[in-house]
């Protein structure tokens, strides 16, 4: 069964601090799914993902490079990948996403245009906006799935 926790963020500065909290628990073979709606805060997590592994700490969101891959700071492979414009599944044979689920860490936005390529062990945080604020807040709802089960509670 998957092993869930709920968190409040009160904007996106939050959320990309989660998202450098979140890296140090992140290693070779982990896949991140970044669900919500458009503008719920998932490339600013990520970012703060990407700043802690990396030191870049202005990366572009990859929703028309589909893709962009960094080298952390300990010398493995972070893989960014935004689906939002796939449309067919054999793009995502093209991508190479499920060789790297092995040898990489990934945060994938849109991970639902993944379908059946959906790796069974992963961490889903579902950033969504609380409802009536215009001031930012968001509600992060993250849920460990196969290995995460056990790791969700070391967030």
């Amino acid at each position: 069964m998957p092993s869930s926790l709920s968190i409040q963020l009160a904007n996106l500065d939050e959320t990309r601090a989660f998202g450098k909290r979140l890296a140090a628990s992140l290693r070779v073979g982990d896949c991140v799914f970044l669900l919500g709606d458009l503008g719920a805060g998932k490339t600013s997590l990520a970012r703060g993902v990407i700043e802690a592994l990396t030191g870049e700490a202005d990366a572009p969101s990859p929703t028309y490079t589909i893709a962009q891959t960094y080298d952390t700071q300990a010398g493995e492979e972070l893989i960014h990948a935004d689906l939002y414009r796939i449309e067919d599944a054999a793009e995502i044979d093209e991508l190479g996403l499920e060789e790297a689920f092995d040898f990489a860490i990934i945060l994938i936005e849109w991970p639902d245009r993944l379908g059946a390529a959906a790796p069974p062990d992963r961490l889903e945080l579902d950033i969504r906006h609380e409802e009536g604020d215009d001031a930012g807040k968001r509600h992060l709802r993250v849920t460990g799935r196969g290995k995460w089960e056990s790791r969700v509670d070391d967030l």
